[in-house]
């Protein structure tokens, strides 16, 4: 009986990261799903920026050929 319980244990454990494929992330209505795709692919889009913005990437190279204004015009 023990030896039942840990295979089914275990069982479930190697089961548990495979139950996202089987639950839809997406609605099945297409103009739903269509919306939900775009706001996923926009929350990706600003986590980049926010990325870019964490690690100054998004200031201006002081390398440039031509000068840039640094302050608030």
């Amino acid at each position: 009986m023990r030896r039942r319980v840990m295979m089914g244990l275990l069982l479930s454990l190697a089961a548990l990261p495979t139950v996202g494929c089987a639950l839809p992330i997406y609605s099945a209505l297409p103009s739903r799903r269509a919306e939900q795709l775009i706001f996923t692919s926009e929350n990706l889009r600003a986590l980049v920026q926010e990325w870019e913005r964490f690690w100054f990437l998004d200031q201006p190279d002081h390398m440039t050929p031509y000068r840039t204004h640094g302050g608030v015009i």
